[in-house]
């Protein structure tokens, strides 16, 4: 009889460790199938996030870049304006400048967004100078060829650039400075008040500093921290958020431009 007794509860007690065990591996089961589903509702997640920031991103078409009078038309050592490209709708600025007879003139609207950030800059207590704006396909010529006959075509290369390439022919580009930089255009304008003004805020008005510091072997250009290339506030700030130049930002949104 104790035997009998023995024997059944031992066949009870192998029941429970096997519905136990059963129970185990239910509950490892389904940790593993919740362990999986978290992962694939994370990854949809990262998947929409992703087109939502694609989705916000500026729109720009290779034909936008290429359009001369495009106002995101990339123009460096690699990509010219046509010699005879004169933007249609240049007014002369309307904020301080170190020249009153120098070049002045700016696309209306990149004119009126140097209005407004010269406007801000005044209510921050910086005071910032106009020093050079349009400048025409034989202007530039000229002063490109005076600065290979005063430096050596390598060196001049370095910071100017030659006709057809230069940025300010777009009439979106204004070199600014200030007296703590003796009205020139210094590097060292970067490490002024003003300077550091200009890089923190530019993008708020439509502005980027085409060649940052530290970039001369993407840019092709010495570090030029007064050289204001107007994009938009949308593009402008989408570059400066991302920390790369322009060149930079539209090869990794896929465009080929090398």
């Amino acid at each position: 009889m104790k035997k009998w007794m023995l024997l059944s509860a031992f066949v009870l007690l192998l029941a429970a460790c096997n519905d136990e065990n059963q129970e185990d591996e239910m509950d490892e089961e389904e940790t593993e199938e919740t362990d999986t589903t978290e992962e694939i509702e994370e990854e949809e997640e990262e998947e929409v996030v992703e087109e939502e920031e694609q989705m916000q991103q500026v729109q720009i078409s290779e034909e936008d870049l290429f359009y001369d009078s495009h106002i995101y038309r990339l123009v460096d050592k690699n990509h010219a304006l046509a010699e005879d490209y004169v933007p249609s709708d240049l007014v002369t600025v309307d904020v301080r400048v170190v020249y009153e007879d120098g070049a002045n003139q700016l696309r209306q609207i990149a004119a009126q967004a140097l209005s407004n950030l010269f406007a801000a800059a005044d209510n921050d207590g910086i005071t910032l100078y106009a020093d050079s704006g349009y400048r025409s396909y034989d202007t530039q010529a000229g002063l490109y060829n005076s600065y290979v006959e005063r430096s050596g075509e390598a060196e001049a290369n370095r910071y100017s650039a030659q006709p057809g390439h230069s940025e300010h022919q777009t009439g979106l580009t204004m070199d600014v400075t200030s007296e703590s930089a003796n009205f020139q255009l210094l590097q060292s304008f970067g490490d002024t008040e003003e300077g550091i003004w200009v890089e923190e805020n530019a993008h708020r008005y439509g502005f980027i500093i085409s060649y940052p510091e530290g970039t001369e072997e993407i840019t092709g250009y010495m570090y030029e921290p007064w050289h204001l290339r107007f994009l938009g506030i949308s593009l402008a700030t989408e570059i400066y958020e991302s920390g790369l130049t322009y060149q930079e930002y539209l090869m990794e949104r896929g465009f080929d431009i090398e």
